[in-house]
């Protein structure tokens, strides 16, 4: 194969995505049955969406009958974290070509991880050793979905608590990120709104209240987060 190299490599820098995407995804294809919709939706999603945390939250949309514009703005919201950090990737894939629209498409917070904090190989061609990234962190996410949904139309599962799972995720990767920054500024700032738009907005409001207000925050106490 042509790029073998550019494949394995990244293969082996995946493996820790593919264990966490594929247990992810097969709880996503699960949830997604057991609300009653068919099991080719999940793939379908994961196909043409691949967002996680949104694919989770479209569920409840769909389940709600919610509207277009309130999907919409609460997707931007959701999503809006991967336009800041996905600009410091510009200079990295500004000579990747026609594989670039898929390399922004295709990009998580897990494969912006993967691709910030290990030294790339000055012998890879580089452009393909992001697309490989990419499209294997989708593969894993994919083949976890279907099979999950596959396996929840055939089999009944108690799902009570299942929707949780990405949300633990991500309580994990704040807990890491905590670790690593130490600066508490961002976290107390997203701790009281999310309290104050949990006691005080109606609950399908809750999410882009919190975000707004912490954006809001953020913005005022810039330089001193900033120093710290």
């Amino acid at each position: 194969m042509k790029y073998s190299r550019e494949l394995k490599t990244a293969f082996k820098i995946s493996i820790p995505v593919m264990m966490g995407y594929t247990v992810l995804g097969f709880a996503f294809g699960l949830l997604l049955v057991s609300f009653g919709y068919d099991w080719y939706f999940a793939p379908l999603m994961s196909l043409f969406i691949y967002a996680g945390a949104l694919q989770f939250v479209a569920i409840n949309f769909f389940n709600v009958k919610a509207g277009l514009i309130d999907i919409a703005i609460a997707s931007w919201f959701v999503n809006l974290r991967q336009s800041f950090y996905g600009l410091s990737l510009l200079k990295r894939f500004k000579k990747t070509g026609k594989l670039k629209p898929y390399l922004i498409f295709a990009l998580t917070d897990e494969t912006y991880a993967l691709l910030t904090t290990i030294k790339d190989d000055v012998q890879l061609k580089k452009r393909w050793y992001y697309f490989f990234l990419c499209a294997l962190n989708q593969s894993y996410w994919f083949v976890g979905s279907t099979f999950g949904a596959i396996l929840g139309a055939n089999i009944k599962f108690d799902t009570a608590g299942l929707e949780f799972s990405l949300t633990a995720l991500f309580v994990v990767l704040c807990i890491e990120q905590y670790k690593n920054l130490k600066n508490r500024g961002p976290f107390i700032i997203g701790a009281v709104t999310s309290i104050f738009a949990f006691l005080l907005v109606p609950t399908d409001k809750m999410l882009i209240t919190a975000i707004v207000l912490s954006l809001i925050l953020l913005f005022i106490f810039k330089r001193k987060v900033e120093n710290e």
